[in-house]
């Protein structure tokens, strides 16, 4: 893609999704890091079910660690390696208290401090949360980056420097949510929705699953924008 493609791309995703967001459920940055804690390895429909459980009865770190151990894994024994989160979780609670007033920094080395947070959870609550512009880059970006053209990249470390390097400024802060959702609605895994994709002219991928709809492309394409890029 060249620069020009781009910005068509992500002026019809912004078109299509003017305000996007997460689909995990919180209210308070301390909800949010623990939900994206939760996600990995993790659908978030499966971690929402475990949360509208356990906020309710816990949504604090002092909360959280008066549960105790055994009693927050039981919260949590519907995900994927749960017994290690509920470590990592029980250990960023008492960071959070100790070293943090039992706030969500706003600083991505103190996030990736704590036990359970990588880069991707750092930059994922940086962005959702503290609005930064930065990329998580998750499986879903991943696969749209490099099956479009957008930002090809053999790791996903490569790929988020590609985005940082070719999203057009004007969309980058909501460039994080726009690829997930386009990702796990559109352009899955298995078999990519070409026909029902606003950007499918803009694609690089040879092998699309059915031609382009130059009538759903084009109610975005004629979408009257003006941004500063």
């Amino acid at each position: 893609m060249n620069k020009n493609t781009r910005l068509e791309f992500f002026r019809r995703l912004s078109a299509q999704r003017p305000e996007p967001k997460t689909e995990l459920l919180y209210d308070s940055g301390f909800e949010l890091l623990v939900a994206v804690m939760l996600s990995a390895q993790s659908t978030d429909v499966a971690v929402n079910k475990v949360t509208r459980n356990l906020y309710p009865v816990a949504n604090t770190p002092a909360g959280i660690l008066a549960l105790g151990e055994d009693a927050l894994a039981s919260y949590l024994r519907t995900l994927g390696l749960y017994r290690a989160k509920t470590k990592n979780v029980l250990a960023t609670c008492r960071i959070l208290l100790e070293s943090h007033a039992g706030e969500v920094p706003e600083d991505r080395d103190a996030l990736e401090s704590l036990p359970g947070v990588g880069r991707k959870t750092a930059n994922v609550v940086l962005n959702t949360l503290f609005r930064h512009p930065v990329m998580a880059v998750d499986t879903h970006i991943f696969r749209v980056a490099n099956r479009t053209g957008l930002a090809p990249g053999k790791n996903v470390l490569a790929v988020e420097h590609q985005l940082m390097k070719f999203v057009p400024k004007a969309y980058l802060i909501d460039a994080h949510h726009w690829l997930i959702l386009h990702g796990r609605y559109t352009c899955k895994a298995r078999k990519p929705d070409c026909g029902a994709c606003i950007v499918c002219d803009l694609c690089d991928y040879r092998e699309k699953s059915e031609p382009c709809n130059p009538e759903f492309t084009g109610k975005y394409a004629k979408t009257e924008f003006t941004a500063d890029v």
